[in-house]
């Protein structure tokens, strides 16, 4: 973890699968912290631990995760993730996920809720590669403010590719500064949740 004065944290996790649950990599920086947990079935289970508040603003937090070919790989998080304001009120949060699985891999990653607290700037993109035979089932729920407050503002973008070639690339963007529209009935209808779920596998090409 790196601390930047004014600025925010700036840290990067990491987390290797190998075939046979080992887990080769498994590095936690700042609030990103990663804990082998028990897993039921072939998977190696890491439960991401939030070690201290973040995102805040000006935070850069970037986590990545590598499934090697044949190997089974399950993430969850102890509890929602709570984007908050700064020092800085008009400072943006990033956090990057990139996600690779390998020939004959399989990731489920099934993260609990991200919250946007009333004050929050978070930008998040999630980058999914897989391999032709690759298996994936990806969790996403988006929470705008806390019970009783405004949204804070989030922008979350998704873009994964399959066998080299593009399968999924879209953006969101709400709350606050969010282009008008974001809370009417083409988007969230007036409601403060959204969330969707990925499922890609070789079954599914038919």
């Amino acid at each position: 973890m790196t601390a930047r004065p004014g600025a925010g944290v700036a840290a990067d996790a990491r987390i290797t699968a190998a075939p046979g649950g080992a887990l080769p990599l498994l590095r936690g920086d700042g609030p990103l912290a990663l804990r082998r947990t028990r897993a039921a079935g072939p998977y190696a289970q890491v439960t991401l631990v939030g070690a201290m508040s973040g995102p805040l603003g000006g935070d850069r937090l970037r986590l990545g995760a590598e499934v090697l070919p044949n190997a089974a790989l399950r993430v969850t998080s102890a509890a929602a993730t709570v984007a908050l304001p700064g020092a800085d009120p008009e400072a943006d949060a990033s956090y990057e996920t990139d996600l690779t699985v390998g020939e004959g891999g399989e990731l489920r990653w099934l993260p609990e809720p991200l919250i946007a607290a009333r004050g929050s700037r978070l930008r998040m993109a999630t980058r999914v590669r897989l391999a032709a035979g690759a298996r994936l089932v990806h969790r996403e729920q988006l929470v705008l403010g806390r019970a009783g407050e405004e949204p804070g503002s989030l922008t979350t973008r998704l873009a994964v590719w399959h066998d080299g070639r593009p399968l999924l690339d879209q953006e969101l963007s709400l709350g606050p500064g969010a282009p008008p529209g974001w809370d009417g009935g083409a988007v969230l209808g007036g409601h403060r949740a959204a969330g969707q779920r990925l499922v890609v596998s070789p079954e599914l090409a038919e």
